[in-house]
């Protein structure tokens, strides 16, 4: 089934966030390519770490297999191994990964965060902070696909009742179950109305 055929984002590209490994759930698999394909026929372009490694391997493949357009954003030192994927509509080399997430961050009308590890919880962190800074006003979504992302919201309810992170500050972002979730979320353009931290922020 295709999901709607336009979905407005400025741009019109989505940031993927997600695992490398070649050892997660065959549901996440799933999860991932089905979130690709749905990007693609809804004429979402995607930008990603631009590797062929594990989920975002699977997920980029199943976007460019589907008619979509990828951006890659890859560091030196990775193209250097060798990793780059060759499916990729437009490559954008960068130094290192601070500049990877500036430059991914900067592609992306809206991320959406896939299971993943150390890198992807940086990622995740650095966009809802620059959120809650103020900085931009995109969707965040995580896809809790097997209830990924459970221990997480747990977390941050720890936050909230010890006072570390406001309650309110928990609707910077939004779960989704399924990929379809994920795409009925983006095409309600969701958003949270939070004033931002910082007086003044932009």
């Amino acid at each position: 089934r295709k999901h709607m055929s336009k979905i407005s984002l400025t741009p019109p590209v989505v940031a993927i966030y997600c695992a490398s490994s070649k050892t997660v759930d065959p549901a996440i698999f799933k999860a991932g390519e089905e979130l690709g394909k749905a990007l693609a026929e809804a004429g979402l372009g995607m930008v990603y770490g631009g590797t062929t490694c594990g989920l975002m391997g699977v997920t980029s493949g199943a976007h460019k297999k589907a008619g979509g357009r990828l951006i890659g954003v890859v560091p030196s030192f990775m193209v250097e191994a060798g990793i780059k994927s060759p499916l990729l509509d437009e490559v954008v080399q960068v130094e290192s990964m601070a500049d990877r997430k500036n430059a991914m961050n900067q592609q992306a009308g809206a991320f959406v965060i896939l299971p993943g590890g150390l890198g992807t919880f940086d990622e995740l962190f650095d966009v809802l902070a620059l959120k809650q800074l103020g900085k931009h006003r995109k969707p965040i979504i995580l896809l809790n696909t097997l209830g990924f992302y459970e221990p997480l919201m747990a977390l941050m309810k720890h936050c909230v009742k010890h006072h570390t992170v406001k309650e309110e500050h928990l609707a910077l972002f939004s779960l989704a179950d399924t990929p379809s979730q994920v795409m009925e979320l983006l095409a309600r353009g969701f958003t949270a109305n939070i004033a931002p931290k910082i007086r003044g922020a932009s």
